[in-house]
């Protein structure tokens, strides 16, 4: 059993970090929002930290899940961050969905302290992290990977190294742009099948069955017909990662029409109140189309 620290406590952090307290593992886990780190001791055994730094102090492994390049940059390497805390020869895993410049300007910062790092980004939602059924893309050499993986399996159903450092994120990257399309032809074939006067639910039964299937489909279609999209992952989120994937399509010249147009979709979700609502809502979007015309 290892001392591990746990940065970062939203709603895939929370219980990620309570995995590994179940697993046995002493954590010590550092929030923004102390009151949040307080509701996870009621639910976990371990130790709530002031600092980042204080967190990783004496800490064998710490990771982290935060919300975006700037909020990373400040818990890892900011005054008070965990790399102010780490000794040489331990190793920092990032599970925030950041972008791949960021996880290679950290793991160069790391290096100079003899700190590893690993990018790490998951995928799977809040019910994956609830369920300990993520899936992690990992990047970093391959001897830290090794030392992590026992760890992350505590939350984890898949774990795979795709190379040096960044190219987890570039994988998350590769992730948000084919469930962008999905849920958009999802979106439009619900759409389609009401204005044809099909029945939506049988459609799907069908379909499902074949190759259009997707777990997209067999998970949300209901929740989509229902108009019920308080739940899962935010467009928000999907935006903030979208504009990182499209930011690297610039510079490696990948073309991305689709997933360019989705992100627009998105914008208009927001638009009509629905920044909160799950991925899905794409469909509430065709629903009220008549507002951006």
């Amino acid at each position: 059993m290892k001392t591990v620290a746990f940065i970062g406590l939203g709603v895939m952090g929370y219980p990620m970090a309570g995995y590994l307290a179940k697993a046995g593992h002493s954590v010590r886990v550092y929030n923004r929002t102390a009151s949040r780190a307080q509701q996870w001791l009621a639910d976990y055994s371990g130790e709530a930290c002031a600092t980042p730094a204080e967190a990783a102090r004496d800490a064998e492994m710490v990771f982290a899940c935060v919300g975006n390049d700037d909020d990373l940059r400040q818990v890892v390497a900011g005054d008070q961050g965990a790399f102010e805390g780490m000794d040489s020869g331990t190793l920092f895993v990032d599970h925030t969905t950041a972008s791949a410049d960021m996880a290679r300007e950290l793991a160069a910062i790391g290096r100079e302290k003899g700190i590893g790092f690993l990018d790490a980004p998951v995928s799977g939602g809040q019910a994956g992290a609830e369920n300990g059924a993520l899936t992690v893309m990992v990047g970093g050499e391959e001897a830290d990977y090794q030392r992590a993986h026992p760890l992350i399996d505590c939350y984890a159903r898949a774990v795979n190294r795709l190379g040096p450092v960044g190219s987890g994120q570039l994988c998350k990257m590769v992730n948000q742009i084919c469930i962008a399309g999905v849920v958009q032809g999802l979106a439009e074939g619900l759409h389609f099948a009401g204005a044809a006067g099909l029945d939506a639910e049988q459609v799907i039964e069908v379909i499902s069955k074949g190759a259009a299937q997707s777990w997209q489909m067999e998970n949300r279609y209901k929740t989509m017909l229902a108009g019920d999209y308080e739940h899962g992952f935010a467009v928000d989120w999907m935006r903030k990662d979208l504009a990182i994937v499209l930011d690297e399509a610039r510079r490696n010249g990948a073309l991305l029409p689709v997933t360019a147009l989705v992100d627009q979709f998105y914008s208009e979700v927001q638009a009509i109140g629905g920044g909160r609502w799950d991925t899905s809502s794409l469909l509430a979007r065709l629903m009220n189309v008549r507002s951006f015309d």
